[in-house]
């Protein structure tokens, strides 16, 4: 490729704090996401609890700061009540969201007992699909109110005598879905969740709520949908959410790459949604938004449709991710930390096993999808102030997005640390792209590495058998120049972080 790509950042010129919420998970009672996943009593690495340690440390290894549970669209036809309490006798019940049987030996205390050892915060969810205000305001009581009540003296009673201080709640899930139980209008969603939001405060005013937005950008309620719920709850809600997948079924790279593209425009428009209600009422609040389903999701819909029914923790929803697919979660990302400003939290969908960066074995190994990488990278390494990015790149034109350009990029500032780290993608599937950085108001830096996330096919792919075939090394090329500019080639179809140390 003959034409360079140049980005310019300035210290001054700031998109937003980066939220570590920005980079959490999904666990959702589907698949072998629970059994099987985190939970598999039987393992040989299972702890007291039942909790598998080897997925334990990989889950540390991503520093996951919130996991948004039980779902999902099984949330909305779930009684929270069967999963707490002796688990002798829990009731097995018929799950019609994923058409399986749920025994329900893991619930809320055993989900909490294992966000503290991964070192993590819960996002609990509420059914709005088949209930309603009056077990939404009951689940609070049970986890968050010390005791001297109905519900929070019964979790006492399980054995908790420390309230479970869940501060994030999601008030239902893709409500305007038709697949989804008990799916509504949006007034109907509005009206429910408005009055849930209220009992559910007054039982803990410190909580946070997140209301359903569209289930998704090609949903023919959008955004039409996020205006009405928002004229019903914006005086009792922190956030609204984002559901968006991409897959690519017609095997056209090119395309599969561009689509973030969709992501950014749909960012954009939930926002400007979001401050439109917030002009019509005069309100001082900003709504924020919760991305709380984000992922590449197509390889296995064909296993899936023929799945048998009325099972224990089938396999389901278990993509095997390739290298394409890493570049997009990459752009996915990139995305998600561009607007910053207004993008405060948001949840890989999911976690282990269903459409996730973790596999598993029953009773074998875990190991690292090729997602893994830039998921952990950002997690890791993107924390601190998100950096306006200038950009110029040469472009192409895919199926469904023209101009797209080859790098796409973006730089955060870790001031504590005297950090910036540039993560950027070349889209590029043939060719090296140069990359010209210009960090004009930092003053002097050293590289201190340049990983690179690279493979010659597009389709390669980690499996049990072969766990290590896609993983990053430090062996990019970024260096600076005499003149103080950072230069670096990025490889072909290649997601970089470039760490830069301020000296």
């Amino acid at each position: 490729m003959s034409k360079q790509a140049k980005m310019i950042v300035d210290k001054d010129f700031q998109v937003g704090e980066v939220d570590p919420r920005i980079y959490g998970s999904f666990i959702e009672h589907l698949g072998r996401a629970v059994y099987g996943g985190i939970y598999e009593p039987d393992h040989p690495q299972a702890d007291e609890q039942g909790f598998r340690t080897d997925v334990l440390e990989l889950v540390k290894g991503l520093d996951v700061p919130i996991v948004r549970y039980p779902g999902g669209n099984f949330v909305s036809g779930y009684n929270w009540e069967d999963g707490v309490g002796p688990i002798a006798e829990r009731k097995k019940r018929l799950e019609l969201a994923w058409r399986t049987v749920e025994p329900n030996l893991f619930g809320l205390n055993e989900f909490m007992d294992w966000c503290r050892k991964a070192n993590t915060q819960a996002m609990m969810a509420v059914n709005l699909g088949t209930r309603g205000p009056d077990q939404a305001r009951e689940l609070v009581e049970y986890a968050n109110h010390p005791s001297g009540s109905y519900w929070s003296d019964l979790r006492i009673a399980h054995g908790y005598k420390e309230a479970h201080g869940i501060k994030t709640w999601c008030l239902g899930n893709e409500m305007d879905g038709p697949w989804q139980i008990g799916s509504k209008t949006a007034a109907e969603y509005g009206r429910i969740a408005c009055e849930t939001a209220k009992v559910m405060k007054w039982v803990d005013p410190t909580i946070e709520l997140v209301a359903c937005g569209s289930s998704g950008l090609n949903m023919t309620t959008f955004p039409e949908w996020e205006a009405t719920v928002l004229e019903h709850t914006y005086d009792h809600v922190e956030y609204i959410s984002l559901h968006t997948y991409y897959g690519n079924k017609t095997n056209d790279a090119g395309n599969f790459l561009a689509q973030s593209m969709g992501m950014d425009k749909f960012i954009h428009t939930v926002i400007s949604t979001a401050d439109y209600i917030q002009a019509k009422k005069r309100g001082k609040k900003k709504i924020h938004l919760s991305f709380d389903e984000w992922n590449v999701w197509y390889h296995s819909h064909e296993a899936d449709r023929k799945m048998e029914p009325w099972l224990v923790a089938p396999p389901q929803l278990e993509d095997v991710y390739n290298h394409e697919d890493a570049l997009v979660v990459g752009c996915m990302l990139i995305a998600l930390l561009k607007r910053a400003d207004r993008v405060k939290m948001a949840c890989m969908a999911q976690l282990v096993n269903v459409i996730a960066p973790i596999m598993t074995a029953n009773g074998s190994a875990a190991w690292k999808q090729t997602i893994y990488y830039p998921y952990m990278h950002a997690s890791i390494f993107g924390r601190g102030t998100v950096l306006v990015p200038l950009i110029k790149s040469p472009k192409y034109d895919a199926k469904d997005y023209t101009d797209v350009p080859y790098l796409e990029a973006v730089a955060v500032h870790n001031e504590a640390l005297s950090e910036v780290t540039v993560f950027a993608v070349n889209r590029h599937l043939t060719a090296a792209l140069p990359l010209e950085l210009d960090l004009r108001s930092f003053g002097a830096c050293r590289v201190i590495e340049h990983i690179v996330l690279e493979h010659d096919d597009l389709k390669a792919a980690n499996t049990m058998s072969d766990p290590d075939q896609v993983k990053p090394h430090t062996g990019g090329n970024a260096e600076v120049t005499d003149s103080g500019q950072v230069q670096a080639a990025l490889a072909k179809a290649s997601w970089n972080v470039i760490r830069l140390k301020l000296v």
